[in-house]
């Protein structure tokens, strides 16, 4: 057998110092009731997503809802429980600040959403209801290219944020 040197004890003794360190940490974490979102439980068995086929955040919700719950999504709107009506998704870039020579150094990009649910039959379970998402960017005329692929990955982030928003909304809602 080899030998194991002084300092290669010294680190797994340091960390597993550290580990047992961190354990009263993690201890009154588990005490204070926290816990990890996970996945969202709906109340529904079959969802009918309302959106275009170009969109994107359409098509997250029905990749959302089919991987992360027991409900699915249904293509026939009257085979489901309920219905998500994406009723309408904006963008707008807002100039935040200016430099001395009046050029744009910074940006608020907003991304606006409205959805409902309903069952199609009358019984509204979320009535229209709006989210606005936020983003800051800052600019420089040196790196167009670059900030505006940074835009687009800032949009689908509020995109997917709002995914999450939307589901957590329909968990929430109360069957009668």
């Amino acid at each position: 057998m080899g030998q194991v040197s002084r300092s290669s004890f010294r680190i797994t003794r340091r960390q597993t110092l550290a580990r047992l360190g961190a354990l009263p940490a993690l201890l009154a974490l588990g005490a204070c009731g926290f816990a990890l979102r996970g996945t969202a439980q709906l109340p529904f068995s079959q969802i009918y997503i309302s959106a275009p086929d170009s969109s994107y955040i359409g098509a997250q919700l029905r990749r959302y809802i089919n991987s992360t719950s027991s409900a699915r999504t249904v293509e026939d709107a009257r085979l489901a429980d309920a219905q998500i009506q994406l009723m309408s998704e904006r963008r707008q870039r807002n100039i935040l600040s200016l430099d001395a020579s009046g050029r744009v150094r910074e940006y608020e990009l907003l991304a606006e959403f409205e959805f409902r649910v309903h069952n199609g039959k009358g019984t509204e379970f979320l009535p229209p209801t709006e989210l606005l998402l936020k983003r800051d960017l800052s600019f420089d005329d040196a790196s167009t290219l670059a900030k505006g692929q940074e835009t687009e990955l800032l949009y689908r982030d509020m995109q997917t944020e709002a995914v999450q928003q939307i589901l957590r909304r329909v968990a929430a809602i109360e069957r009668r």
